[in-house]
């Protein structure tokens, strides 16, 4: 089966690093038109625009600002066209303990909550409501396994928020599929990227790979291809799905 997405236009969140490239990177070698979303790290962003094959541009935003978010990706489709899907996979994971001062904890809570939940939340609104006036789109969602089984609680406010985004997606799946919208979750289980590079920091890496069924850790292109598959219409019977990368380590 050969995927072509070469008549799509795909936004990808958190584009510039880890799971985001390599979905970019997937996206564009099946022809797909890729905007490539940053925050801070333009550099990384810069490369991996270099390295795609077809057209892609780079597009900056601070989703920890939700002034910055509300409209963008309006302005968005006025300079670029037809937007066919989101891949909101940008996200933070900030190590807070327990026992910290509550001032220092409640902070990281909103934090997370602002990028992970909110940024997350109002770009999805906007798109539905583009997708609408042209009957088609596709929203995937990068959720975690964390969202089922629970984190440590030094990552309470990242399991939270990864929760959240199941009730979400579910409901636009549900309410917007006979308007031609299809809406998926992801949830991958630990995966060797820079942000996880915290967690093995941590806890050592040992830990990570004694949690799962297979030899090896996930890694960004394992995850790549069901995105590219979901993007390409022939998996839209499984809208409001989620679909589960954890190598075994959560089984529900």
């Amino acid at each position: 089966m050969e995927i072509s997405l070469s008549n799509q236009r795909i936004l990808v969140t958190g584009a510039s690093r880890g799971i985001g490239s390599a979905i970019a990177e997937q996206l564009s070698t099946s022809g797909a038109e890729v905007l490539i979303h940053y925050s801070e790290h333009l550099e990384e962003a810069q490369d991996l625009k270099s390295k795609l094959e077809n057209r892609s541009h780079l597009v900056q935003c601070d989703f920890s600002d939700l002034e910055q978010v509300k409209g963008w990706f309006h302005s968005l489709v006025d300079k670029y066209g037809k937007i066919d899907a989101v891949i909101n996979n940008a996200g933070m994971a900030k190590f807070i303990s327990g026992e910290a001062d509550t001032k220092d904890w409640i902070s990281v809570w909103f934090e997370t909550m602002t990028v992970n939940v909110n940024s997350l939340a109002i770009i999805s609104k906007e798109f539905i409501s583009h997708a609408r006036l042209n009957k088609n789109g596709r929203l995937i969602n990068i959720s975690s396994r964390a969202a089922f089984r629970g984190d440590t609680p030094e990552y309470l406010a990242y399991a939270a928020s990864k929760s959240a985004l199941l009730g979400f997606t579910r409901t636009i799946a549900r309410h917007y599929g006979k308007e031609g919208i299809r809406a998926f979750i992801i949830a991958p289980g630990f995966v060797r990227t820079e942000m996880a590079q915290d967690f093995i920091d941590q806890y050592g890496e040992d830990f990570a790979i004694k949690d799962i069924a297979l030899e090896r850790l996930t890694e960004p292109k394992d995850i790549a291809p069901m995105v590219c598959l979901l993007c390409s219409g022939l998996a839209d019977h499984a809208t409001g799905s989620t679909i589960d990368f954890n190598a075994g380590s959560y089984v529900h």
